[in-house]
């Protein structure tokens, strides 16, 4: 019997500590884009706990610009703190290149540039570019991302695009049942949608409509110049601006005419320190 209880009581043991250890993960710091005040990279830089042996590793392949757009970052990060800060443009390089992604899964820092979310996720998904961003993440590095950057770090990533409008607006000026497109983004947020640029492209019809289409999953709006850290299933806000929270929608329907409409839901709008409630 006592062979028995011991063998029962190794294997919970082995059992808790392969839970721990799927269950270590890092922290994701998501920008809404706009300026990026010193301040609030001091507070990203402090997030990943970066050693001095550490590096910075930043993703550029949302942008237009790629090489503009780390220059940009990496003068304001090198005045904060002088260490190495490695550029890899993926879209200009092997994503199979192993020493390139060995690099990136090493990194104790990612930062990923703003631009067009779906040029992101176009040269990343189902690569090994992917793999080793969530196996960084995995092993406990901070991922940052703004913008484009920030879109991309949800599941179900909005790429801007209504379904059911020809025309392309920042702001959606309907609310229709089936209107949103989204895309594989990385999922490093399995179930919360990121929206950017909230409060300064009025971006509510659009994050309600992501709301609808998967109204078990949590909706952030963050403005610009404003973060969330994230770390499990808490995200506390950074930054100058807010962020608005949208979740759990009740009487959820659609009219014969396809317009949507729930009796209400969750709504919450956060400034820098409050800590809300996500879904990792």
């Amino acid at each position: 019997m006592k062979k028995l209880f011991l063998i029962f009581a190794l294997v919970g043991f082995s059992l808790m500590l392969n839970a721990q250890s799927k269950a270590t993960k890092g922290n994701l710091f998501i920008i809404g884009g706009g300026n990026r005040s010193d301040e609030l990279m001091k507070q990203m830089l402090n997030t990943a706990e970066l050693k001095p042996s550490d590096y910075i590793v930043v993703l550029p392949m949302a942008s237009e610009v790629p090489d503009v757009g780390f220059g940009t970052l990496s003068a304001q990060l090198q005045k904060l703190d002088p260490r190495v800060i490695k550029n890899f443009n993926f879209a200009e390089h092997d994503v199979n290149d192993k020493k390139w992604t060995d690099s990136l899964s090493s990194a104790k820092l990612i930062y990923i540039l703003g631009g067009d979310q779906s040029r992101f996720m176009n040269v990343v998904l189902n690569t090994p570019v992917y793999t080793a961003i969530h196996k960084a993440y995995q092993n406990g590095a901070t991922i940052a991302g703004t913008s484009a950057g920030a879109a991309v770090m949800s599941k179900y990533m909005i790429t801007g695009k209504q379904l059911l409008d020809t025309v392309y607006k920042e702001t959606f000026n309907k609310l229709w049942d089936k209107n949103i497109e989204f895309l594989p983004g990385m999922g490093l947020l399995e179930n919360t949608i990121i929206d950017q640029h909230f409060l300064k492209r009025n971006r509510y019809n659009r994050l309600i409509s992501a709301l609808a289409a998967h109204p078990d999953l949590v909706c952030v709006g963050i403005d610009e110049s404003t973060a969330i850290i994230v770390h499990g299933n808490k995200a506390t806000v950074a930054g100058e601006s807010q962020v608005v929270r949208l979740a759990n929608p009740k009487e959820l329907k659609k009219t014969d005419k396809g317009l949507m409409k729930f009796k209400q839901s969750e709504f919450g709008i956060f400034t820098a320190g409050d800590v809300i409630d996500i879904k990792p």
